[in-house]
């Protein structure tokens, strides 16, 4: 059985109404979720550009909260899993139970049969579960004995995991982490920010309700998903987010010096992840083309899980993040 096919979406709303929508489910959010914009704008920029998300931060920092937050805000269902060492791939998947009335077999659907799915602490878990997982992202499928399963059309995977403890952990090999859309990372905010979710934890747990929000529509999403493959992006800038891509592996022709901290660039998952994520976030800014702004503006969240850097390179304190925004200054805008 192959995966579902692409829905059929309705496309009669206007161009004003399908981005009012998620101009209000991105208020609506940060007014959930305080102190954290950036993770916001990727959130919804994953769920546009039809991608998963990884996000790396301290614990306490709301990632969970906006997974949660965002799934409250779509009509769907989500679910939580705890990554922990002793996690078997079939706990995520679900598994063939045996019947012994009749002697049968018959599937149980695991927790990945949801429409947005939080993977908490994902470095927590083996190889296989790591696997399992990462292969359902990119097939949108789960194959269990003989059979595959589709998976829902919409379908979103927020990975997390915690920098602090390296004990006990399995990190993500380079090759998995390029099925991730974006990682981003996430800071503490910042003082103001924290008197004021003191406030709105007080008044969640004082029973202050929230104000009423619409839930989004799964055909909201698939209407939004195709008004942002209509954004125009110019052949220049095109040709410049293909350059920016291809110097992660071969700087040379940009700087000499760059070409010695790289080991292996970014895939040609990058140069699409990058198309798609800028139309993504210009359309969310309520523009129908795409800026160089736009591309800078997630371009280190699609390229630093993709990028490996020299034994030299780290050596001397050079990170992913510092490679791009090297290339940044080096490859010229068109």
């Amino acid at each position: 059985m192959t995966s579902a096919a692409a829905p059929q979406v309705d496309l009669r709303l206007t161009e004003t109404d399908v981005h009012a929508t998620f101009r209000h489910l991105r208020n609506h959010l940060e007014a959930r979720v305080l102190g954290q914009p950036e993770l916001i704008e990727k959130l919804l920029i994953s769920l546009l550009a039809d991608g998963h998300l990884l996000v790396e931060g301290a614990p306490g920092l709301a990632k969970t909260t906006a997974i949660k937050a965002l799934a409250e805000a779509i009509e769907g269902d989500d679910h939580r899993v705890q990554f922990t060492p002793d996690l078997l791939p079939a706990d995520l998947t679900g598994t063939d139970v045996f019947k012994p009335e009749d002697g049968s077999f018959s599937f149980q659907p695991g927790p990945i049969f949801h429409n947005l799915l939080l993977a908490d602490e994902i470095n927590r878990a083996p190889a296989k579960v790591q696997s399992a997982l990462l292969e359902a992202m990119a097939e949108r499928q789960v194959t269990v004995g003989n059979e595959s399963y589709p998976l829902p059309d919409l379908f979103l995977v927020m990975a997390t995991q915690n920098p602090i403890e390296q004990e006990g952990t399995y990190p993500l090999p380079e090759a998995q982490l390029d099925r991730f859309l974006m990682y981003v990372r996430v800071g503490y905010p910042a003082p103001g920010i924290e008197r004021d979710v003191l406030r709105l934890v007080r008044d969640e747990a004082g029973g202050i309700p929230a104000p009423h929000f619409r839930a989004v529509t799964q055909t909201d999403v698939f209407r939004a998903r195709s008004r942002v493959m209509d954004v125009h992006l110019a052949p220049a800038l095109e040709e410049y987010l293909v350059q920016l891509v291809v110097a992660t592996r071969d700087p040379a022709p940009f700087d000499a010096e760059l070409a010695r901290w790289v080991e292996w660039g970014a895939s040609p998952r990058a140069t699409i992840a990058l198309d798609r994520c800028s139309r993504a976030r210009a359309w969310l800014d309520g523009r129908s083309y795409v800026t160089p702004e736009d591309v800078h503006a997630v371009v280190f969240e699609v390229l630093r899980h993709r990028v490996l850097l020299t034994y030299e390179a780290r050596a001397e304190g050079i990170t992913p993040d510092g490679f791009i925004r090297s290339l940044i200054e080096t490859v010229p805008l068109p």
